[in-house]
Formats: structure tokens, C-alpha cells, sequence
């Protein structure tokens, strides 16, 4: 059986007339703050103490949108007879917002957790040329990086962890028998 003419249109009429007695739900941005999700993605935030210069970051970015500058240091031997150690030291830390696409591979491939996704999306700027985030202001944006989520409770407790209490146990006990052995000592030597 071929279509009613103008039954589309009637069928779009029918879904307007519907929302239009329904209230509206659309929050007034800037005087109602969004509620994000847990794991939003906003800008990326720099952890420096953390950042041990190995380029990883700037290297797998597919965009190339991190500029990262050092310079060694010599640091002297911590023992007579030792020898110095060199360390880089981080000078120049910049991501351009202008040309990062939040794919997260600089975050993933960090192995020293200096890179993390902080929900602040409100970094808009009038030009393009000031897109582009020193580290001063990436450090800012670490302190609004939230908590990580709770441990599943039924998890299995991880082995380091099982270990480190296995061992803390044992020289918890040790040192109760030691203390238990002594104070039966000093109550025979004072009969």
C-alpha cells in the first residue's frame, strides 16, 4: 500500500506538538557549571616533579603538539670515590591546545606519571597563538586532576602489596614474642 501523502509531515508535527509541552531542560552554561563525567577528558596537566625529560611523550604524539627543551646537569658523586651523575633537567615544557587531538597516547606511554586528564575545559582564547600551554600553566591544571576511582572491593589484592603485609606480620609476631620472652625473663629475675 503506497504512503498517505503528507503523512511524514504530519508524523513531524505530532513530535513537535509533543516536546512542546514538555519543560525544557538546557542549563544555562555559564551560570550553571555542566556535571562531567568521572573520566572526562579536558586538558592534559603536568605533574613536573615527575617528569624525568625521557621525550617519550613528545615522540609518540602523532600531532607533534609537544615542545619539550632540557639540559643536562653533572650532580656529584654521592660517595667519596664515586663517580658524578648527569641528569636533564626540564627547561621548557608546552603543549599547543590549537593542534592536540586528546587521543591520551602521551599520558598512556608516560612510564613516570608526569601526564594526567583534568576534567577544566574552560582554556578558550581569543588567538590561536596563545593555545599553545607553558608548563607553569599545566602545573596549575594538576591540582584540579580528581582522585583516582576506588578499588573494586572484590578485587583480588595485589602481590606486592600481599607480600609487604605477609612480611609485616611476620615481623610483627616476631617482635611480640621477643618482648613476651623478655618480660617472662625479668619476672624470673625478680623472684
Amino acid at each position: 500500500m503506497p504512503p498517505i501523502p503528507g503523512s511524514g509531515l504530519a508524523k513531524g508535527l505530532a513530535v513537535t506538538l509533543r516536546t512542546m509541552t514538555k519543560k525544557t531542560v538546557t542549563a544555562q552554561y555559564p551560570d550553571t557549571q555542566p556535571e562531567l563525567p568521572p573520566r572526562s577528558r579536558g586538558v592534559i596537566a603536568l605533574f613536573e616533579e615527575n617528569c624525568t625529560v625521557c621525550m617519550l611523550c613528545a615522540r609518540e604524539c602523532p600531532d607533534w603538539c609537544i615542545y619539550i627543551d632540557s639540559h643536562k646537569e653533572t650532580m656529584p658523586a654521592a660517595a667519596p670515590g664515586g663517580r658524578e651523575r648527569s641528569r636533564n633537567v626540564l627547561d621548557r615544557f608546552a603543549i599547543d591546545f590549537s593542534l592536540c587531538m586528546y587521543c591520551g597516547i602521551c599520558i598512556e606511554v608516560c612510564p613516570f606519571d608526569a601526564l594526567f586528564w583534568s576534567p577544566e575545559f574552560e582554556y578558550a582564547e581569543t588567538d590561536i597563538l596563545e593555545l599553545t600551554h607553558e608548563r607553569d600553566k599545566l602545573r596549575d591544571w594538576m591540582w584540579t586532576v580528581p582522585e583516582p576511582s576506588a578499588l573494586d572491593p572484590a578485587a583480588e589484592e595485589p602481590k606486592e602489596i600481599a607480600a609487604a603485609r605477609k612480611t609485616a606480620e611476620k615481623l610483627r609476631t616476631q617482635r611480640e614474642q621477643e618482648a613476651a620472652e623478655r618480660g617472662a625473663t625479668e619476672e624470673g629475675q625478680e623472684r
